[in-house]
């Protein structure tokens, strides 16, 4: 007696294989033309998981493009895409801040003065702040501008179309965004002890069982894609401290980044933006909350009072620099005051705006100041250097990029501040 569960299954074997054949004699047709249009992306995709699961192109580039003549109508894969197999890391990365690179980017003044080749076009600070997942008006004027790409924040790290996870668990992957003027801390890891360790091990030079912390360990651990640290990418925080002068230091900082008005000392609507897109903890909790996060990761090799001692140092440095960095802002807002500098139109008001980096003039190059650039550069590049240093455990940095360089701003500052007031 024939059983007819056995036949049920051979006939469901036989469709399942007819219709991957089918599938694959599609997909066929787009690798016949892309080993010859875009051989990178077909050997890349060969090489994938992906490839290896039977992830065909038409599973990501839909069915709609048939040939050379309407590869407009190939749909670009965006994060929800990748998100229908990979959900859980992409309800993680929607909670982290890499989801907010292009919301931060477009809530900057300095970015509408800027080229938009730079920004849109991806080969400036767009290039990294591309990240984070854009509503359908968002895509469609970057598309009205001729920008169709860059709107994957997936592939930044797992890069297409092999997409691999030990590529974006390389350290390496990181250094294309984490590196620089105004946040390198590529170099300053890469040259770090726990830098020098992972290069030994990954060269078969400390055994595999080794510690060796890179990026991924201490802000995507475990794999989690929900990313964020203590102090923020403004290393401003609230509420504001309990020693006396390092608050007034904080506000003074503040006002500069235009989050406080400096004639009245209340919040203006900058920080709501802030809020927005989490640019700074804004409350004693949320700040606790990272700094626990990173002592735990800290324990995994070390003794908890030693990661404490570690980052409360830290945080030391941060005030010392906060000092310096007041001084520097109030100098400056002095010559505001005295109607020595004139306030660019574009300011918000007649005091230094590190929101428009070094567009000193407001976006009018002629109203430009050199002074306050020398001040941004204080704030954006070396004080970011002092304090990021001690966190990537970086001596160099945190002194000869860092704190020297904020004592030699300070002193120019002073000095060409005398010189205005001398010939006014």
């Amino acid at each position: 007696m024939i059983n007819k569960s056995v036949i049920a299954g051979a006939l469901a074997l036989c469709t399942g294989i007819f219709v991957a054949g089918l599938a694959m004699a599609n997909e066929d047709v787009c690798i016949i033309c892309h080993e010859k249009a875009t051989p990178g992306h077909v050997a890349d995709w060969k090489a994938s998981k992906h490839f290896q699961e039977g992830i065909a192109c038409s599973d990501c580039h839909g069915e709609n493009h048939k040939g050379p003549n309407d590869s407009h109508l190939a749909r670009l894969p965006d994060e929800h895409t990748c998100g229908e197999c990979h959900e859980s890391q992409f309800n993680q990365f929607l909670k982290g801040k890499h989801n907010l690179g292009w919301t931060s980017l477009n809530a900057l003044p300095v970015t509408h003065l800027e080229p938009d080749e730079l920004m849109e076009g991806g080969r400036g600070c767009g290039g990294c702040h591309n990240m984070g997942v854009k509503s359908e008006a968002q895509i469609r004027e970057l598309r009205k501008k001729g920008y169709r790409y860059q709107n994957n924040s997936c592939d930044e790290c797992h890069t297409r179309h092999t997409f691999s996870k030990k590529e974006a668990l390389d350290p390496r992957a990181c250094q294309q965004c984490h590196m620089g003027y105004d946040h390198p801390q590529w170099e300053m890891w890469s040259s770090s002890k726990h830098g020098s360790r992972w290069f030994a091990r990954n060269d078969g030079r400390l055994p595999e069982s080794a510690s060796a912390p890179k990026c991924q360990d201490c802000h995507l651990a475990n794999g989690n894609h929900e990313n964020r640290t203590a102090w923020g990418f403004l290393g401003v925080r609230l509420p504001l401290p309990k020693d006396p002068q390092w608050a007034a230091d904080r506000v003074t900082i503040l006002k500069a980044l235009g989050i406080l008005n400096p004639e009245t000392g209340k919040p203006t609507e900058r920080l709501e933006m802030v809020r927005r897109v989490d640019l700074a903890r804004l409350t004693q909790g949320s700040w606790e909350k990272e700094r626990k996060k990173s002592i735990a990761t800290c324990k995994k090799c070390h003794s908890g009072h030693y990661a404490r001692t570690q980052l409360e140092m830290a945080d030391s440095m941060m005030r010392k620099a906060d000092r310096l960095l007041a001084e520097a802002i109030n100098i400056v807002a002095s010559l505001y005051r005295d109607g020595i500098l004139k306030k660019p139109d574009n300011y918000p008001f007649a005091y230094p705006d590190f929101f428009y980096f070094m567009r000193t003039g407001g976006g009018n190059l002629k109203q430009a100041s050199h002074l306050e650039q020398i001040l941004f550069e204080m704030y954006m590049k070396h004080r970011m250097r002092t304090y990021q240093a001690f966190f990537h455990l970086n001596p160099d940095y945190a002194y000869w990029y860092g704190w020297a360089m904020m004592t030699k701003d300070l002193a120019e500052i002073r000095e060409l501040a005398h010189m205005m007031r001398s010939i006014k």
